[in-house]
């Protein structure tokens, strides 16, 4: 990696946290500048613009979650330990990790709303993406005979994101993280007792 692709990744890593913590109106290039030690220039050698630095900071943020997902469900086959490792990766999210400020998708779904189509549309891409996901989980354990058949994959799936992001959205707006550490635990007992065969 070049010493213009270590700035710009540099950029994105200090961006992306500014935008998490302060959401996209919130985040002044002062305060970008400020977290990066760069001049504007400096900032806009790399990005067209705020929209730009804000969607892929976005995708940046999103990546850090997709991540910690991937290594927590690694070496689980079995769907009901999937979804609690899901579970797992969000208990952290409120305590800043792996990125400061809670759940980029949480944050800015409600900011972009009806502020910012561009970045309501990558919050939306980035919760289909998470949807589809454990709705496969979710769908390949009742084939596999781990999740009750008469479970409604879709039913589930709201539920669940639904109650993680709720969690999540407490624990911030407390600066608790008790509420996850509830949410977790009831949706460990609420897999075993009423969705796994």
């Amino acid at each position: 990696m070049g010493k213009g692709d270590e700035t710009r990744q540099m950029i994105l890593e200090r961006a992306a946290e500014v935008f998490n913590r302060k959401g996209y109106f919130g985040a002044s290039l002062a305060d970008i500048m400020q977290a990066t030690g760069l001049e504007k220039g400096g900032i806009y050698n790399h990005f067209d613009s705020k929209d730009d630095l804000a969607l892929e900071a976005f995708d940046y943020a999103v990546d850090l979650i997709r991540q910690e997902l991937q290594i927590a469900i690694k070496d689980k086959r079995d769907a009901i330990d999937r979804l609690k490792a899901v579970a797992n990766v969000f208990r952290a999210i409120p305590d800043g990790k792996p990125i400061a400020g809670g759940c980029p998708v949480l944050n800015t779904s409600i900011e972009s709303d009806d502020a910012h189509p561009m970045l309501r549309n990558h919050a939306r891409r980035a919760m289909d993406e998470w949807r589809e996901f454990i709705q496969r989980v979710v769908t390949r354990g009742i084939e596999r005979g781990q999740i009750r058949p008469e479970i409604n994959a879709e039913e589930l799936v709201s539920f669940f994101i639904a109650t993680l992001e709720g969690g999540v959205m407490l624990s911030k707006l407390y600066d608790d993280p008790s509420h996850m550490n509830r949410v977790v635990r009831f949706l460990d007992s609420y897999l075993d007792d009423f969705v796994r065969l």
